[in-house]
């Protein structure tokens, strides 16, 4: 009888959670996002950038639908520099929610699996669409700064509980 309240609870906190982050992020201008995210890309792949690992996306856009947050952005690596736009036409296109993103992040979970699981979709350019799959895949976690290793590490921990939690139910 316990187990199916907490169950309960542990499928109440995974839906909340991104209600209670959908609102303040909607007051935030683009222009804001923007930088975060290009600071966020530089960051996490800056050996990549060095060795020219990101330069098949040049002159092209990959678009990120994180879908129980409503946000939508477009990436492209141009001339040795992030660049961050809101959704126009990308040639390749990820939407998934943003739990499955960070356990993607914080290699907990593989994207083919969730692909073939329908929580993560690319519609596009599959062939762009593996090659940043690839590039993804080529961030090793331990090497990301503490703070934001710290953060994702954290965050995918307490998702993998909720969700075994959440079975119960």
């Amino acid at each position: 009888m316990i187990e199916q309240y907490i169950a309960k609870a542990a499928n109440s906190a995974m839906s909340i959670a991104p209600k209670m982050v959908k609102l303040p992020l909607a007051i935030v201008p683009f222009s804001v996002k923007a930088e975060v995210i290009s600071r966020l890309l530089k960051q996490l792949f800056a050996e990549q950038a060095e060795d020219e690992e990101c330069d098949f996306l040049n002159n092209k856009w990959v678009a990120v639908n994180i879908a129980d947050l409503q946000l939508a952005f477009e990436v492209s690596y141009q001339h040795h520099k992030w660049l961050v736009r809101q959704h126009q036409f990308a040639q390749v296109t990820f939407t998934a929610n943003s739990a499955e993103l960070i356990l993607i992040a914080a290699a907990k979970e593989d994207p083919d699996t969730l692909f073939f699981q329908r929580k993560l979709t690319i519609e596009g350019d599959t062939e762009l669409g593996l090659e940043v799959k690839n590039l993804l895949l080529s961030v090793e976690f331990d090497k990301l700064p503490n703070m934001i290793k710290f953060s994702v590490s954290k965050l995918a921990e307490s998702l993998m509980l909720l969700q075994q939690k959440a079975v119960v139910c």
